[in-house]
């Protein structure tokens, strides 16, 4: 049975990094495609920090009740634009992830900025205010370094599978992103047997490691 006052905690931590990773996310990808010559999201509204013009319903949704899956609505691009098509969608394709690693390191700066100002303030500040900031920052390091890392993974149509296939020979690639049709699905195996949460826990681990 859900605790609804553990939800609301979670929420009430979680909501601002995630919003700011997801938001960060994408405007990452269309401003990169902007600057290869790419209007398509700038014409559309996409290269905003309002998060309700990047958030799928459907998918904030499934990411509240889960609490392990969701997804926000991927940035249009356009890559006949680009004077290099394939370099044009790496470089895209590595700009979202990218924000997130920013991200990540300004929250943890953020972090440890709280801890060396907390002891400056009496207890009751402390408590209601410093506490409360250092679990959101805590919170923002770790989201979005899971942000980064999970759209590293190349299964398509994340973010991975187009930088793999940025590298493969055209005909590999182009059998390779057919597996796209089934990478909900693989995703959705990989979440309810556990086997992304254990590569998660790994994988993050070592990159907080590597990076703090």
């Amino acid at each position: 049975m859900l605790d609804i006052s553990i939800i609301i905690k979670e929420l009430a931590i979680f909501s601002v990094p995630l919003l700011l990773g997801i938001t960060c996310h994408e405007v990452g990808h269309g401003y990169v495609a902007y600057l290869l010559g790419d209007p398509t999201a700038k014409n559309a509204g996409r290269l905003t920090l309002n998060p309700l013009k990047h958030l799928d319903p459907v998918g904030t949704l499934v990411l509240i009740l889960t609490r392990r899956i969701g997804w926000a609505k991927p940035v249009p691009i356009n890559p006949s634009y680009f004077k290099n098509t394939r370099q044009g969608i790496l470089l895209v394709s590595l700009a979202g992830p990218a924000a997130n690693f920013v991200l990540a390191i300004l929250f943890f700066l953020l972090f440890k900025l709280v801890n060396l100002l907390s002891p400056l303030f009496s207890a009751q500040v402390q408590q209601f205010f410093f506490t409360p900031l250092s679990l959101i920052f805590v919170a923002g390091t770790m989201v979005n370094i899971i942000l980064a890392i999970f759209n590293l993974i190349p299964i398509p149509p994340l973010d991975g599978s187009k930088i793999l296939a940025s590298f493969l020979p055209i005909s590999l690639a182009t059998r390779y992103m057919r597996i796209e049709k089934f990478g909900f699905l693989i995703l959705i195996f990989l979440v309810f047997t556990g086997a992304l949460s254990k590569f998660l826990n790994v994988v993050v681990t070592f990159t907080y490691n590597l990076l703090f």
